[in-house]
């Protein structure tokens, strides 16, 4: 019963909308009246002082809330939060390019996207997304860019070596940063992956950890 347990607590917290017993049932492969007493069991363990969340009862399903006593702390925390990043296809485009062929130069990025990129990396240096990472040693010596720990935050990651597949990239781009407008007929994933087309995860594993 413990594994039961286990995977209808993984199930809960991880649905959007309240998991129901039947879903449930249907997908572990058990009873409902098993996932039943799967839940009951599952709520009498959150009932205790040590948890800061239960499971609650909503609209015929299941889902994990926080206890009513601790949600003015849950309120004034929320609202220290800083506000969603918000990205431009164009900014995204270029933080795709930086992510996966970083440290790479404003004239690199040119070359790969076709158009100028200065103003969206003034964009993306402000939201604090990307940094200088010191000169390229050649004529002129363009400044370098690279990802930061903020981006990391915001993609989930723990490291450039976390850095998933550039499909798998696009998808959280499009799921977790907002604001993203792609034309008529083209999704704003498939338009970030024509600008990276040329990078691979190879190159992002090589380059070096953010700050």
């Amino acid at each position: 019963m413990s594994e039961l347990v286990s995977a209808i607590e993984a199930i809960v917290y991880a649905a959007e909308e309240p998991a129901t017993a039947a879903q449930m049932a249907q997908v572990l492969g058990v009873e409902v009246g098993a996932v039943q007493q799967a839940l009951e069991a599952l709520a009498q363990r959150y009932v205790s002082d040590d948890y800061g969340v239960e499971l609650r009862p909503v609209a015929g399903g299941y889902r994990m809330a926080t206890k009513p006593q601790h949600h003015e702390s849950v309120r004034q925390f929320l609202k220290s939060l800083k506000p969603k990043v918000r990205l431009s296809l164009a900014a995204l485009e270029t933080l795709a390019v930086i992510a996966y062929r970083q440290p790479v130069t404003l004239p690199e990025i040119r070359d790969i996207r076709g158009v100028d990129p200065a103003g969206v990396i003034n964009t993306l240096l402000e939201k604090k997304l990307v940094s200088t990472a010191g000169r390229k040693e050649v004529v002129g010596k363009p400044i370098l860019y690279r990802t930061t720990r903020e981006f990391l935050v915001q993609f989930g990651l723990s490291g450039l070596r976390d850095l998933p597949t550039l499909k798998e990239f696009e998808e959280m781009a499009q799921a977790g940063l907002e604001g993203l407008e792609a034309p008529a007929g083209e999704s704003a994933a498939e338009a970030g992956g024509a600008a990276a087309a040329e990078t691979s995860s190879e190159a992002a594993s090589s380059a070096s950890e953010p700050d």
